[in-house]
């Protein structure tokens, strides 16, 4: 394990191209050895943040601390950080064990060390025998693992990576974020990795940063930005979710013919949102359900997804189900009933 893993404090960064700003007063805190994801949109700022982590970009205003040490204007090479690209960066002439071992010479480390070590992140990556392939030998994956070897080489304190993933194909890419868990599990170094694949921010994030036009919306655990996102845009961002007009009064929201109580304050709140998963589907009327009439119903495998619509506004809502657990009868045109717990309802 890698125990030397650094803090970073982040005090409202903004950077600044010509008139257009790509960072707003962005502050957050990783601790030692989490693994936090930058998760955004195109264009939402998150790979600007990295490079001013990184050192390749300077901030416009704010200040950078690593460890409580002022690093804002420090250049790249002097903070010691670990990069992996999008592209694999490697070296074409050299060995995977070349490639790894070339930061290990630069900082001319004994031959015995270099050998040592070239050869535990060779099997911490799982490439035991590719050690004498060049990268034009080696798979997509394949390549990638040298890359993130070749980072981790030198035990750098924090290991920046820049949506290192997204010329992978769909089961390679799950394979990776797999090795990806247990590398960092093994390893204790602090992760700082930037997607805009929701799904693979959840799987393996201890802390979700999502950035939106420059600004940073929400931080927090995956659990808590998917159970309880700090707005909409969060919200939908992560996943589907149905967004239904409501009013509210008296601790209790009408929404779709129905009253439901509310789960928290709701001054100034214009509509209430529940995800599909938390919905429940039923085929009689039910005084705490929603009249809905199914307009499609789409196979998925395990899961079935209906489209429906609310007969009260006709505002369409999805939702999804195991597709063991779908009664045969639910066809487009069928009128049925959703409910859900108060407690799973969102207001916005």
């Amino acid at each position: 394990m890698n125990t030397s893993s650094a803090a970073i404090e982040a005090v409202a960064i903004g950077k600044d191209f010509g008139s257009f700003t790509a960072l707003d007063d962005i502050s957050m805190t990783i601790n030692p050895g989490e693994f936090v994801t930058l998760l955004g949109p195109s264009g939402s700022g998150k790979t600007t943040f990295l490079m001013i982590l990184s050192g390749f970009e300077q901030a416009t205003r704010g200040s950078l601390l690593i460890d409580g040490m002022d690093r804002t204007l420090s250049p790249a090479e002097a903070r010691g950080f670990g990069m992996v690209f999008q592209g694999y960066a490697l070296f074409p002439h050299m060995t995977v064990e070349e490639n790894i071992a070339f930061p290990l010479k630069v900082q001319k480390r004994s031959a015995a060390q270099i050998k040592s070590r070239v050869a535990e992140m060779i099997e911490l990556v799982g490439l035991a025998g590719h050690g004498h392939k060049k990268p034009t030998g080696l798979s997509g994956g394949q390549q990638q693992r040298v890359a993130l070897a070749r980072a981790l080489a030198y035990e750098p304190p924090v290991l920046l990576l820049d949506e290192p993933f997204s010329a992978l194909d769909k089961n390679l890419r799950g394979q990776m974020q797999e090795e990806m868990r247990r590398i960092h599990a093994r390893m204790g170094t602090t992760f700082v990795f930037v997607t805009h694949d929701q799904s693979e921010a959840l799987a393996l994030s201890s802390r979700i940063a999502i950035f939106n036009h420059g600004r940073l919306q929400q931080i927090a655990t995956p659990t808590e930005v998917y159970e309880r996102p700090a707005n909409r845009f969060v919200a939908e961002f992560l996943g589907e979710i149905n967004v239904m007009p409501a009013s509210f009064t008296s601790g209790m929201a009408q929404v779709g013919g129905i009253s439901l109580p509310l789960p928290g304050p709701a001054e100034g709140a214009t509509h209430l949102a529940v995800r599909p998963e938390k919905m429940t589907l039923l085929t009689g009327a039910d005084a705490t359900a929603m009249p809905c009439k199914v307009t499609d119903r789409i196979y998925m495998g395990a899961t079935s997804r209906l489209l429906l619509e609310s007969t009260t506004d006709a505002t369409p809502l999805v939702l999804d189900q195991p597709t063991a657990d779908l009664p045969d009868g639910v066809q487009p045109g069928r009128q049925i009933w959703v409910r859900w717990a108060p407690t799973d309802s969102l207001i916005f």
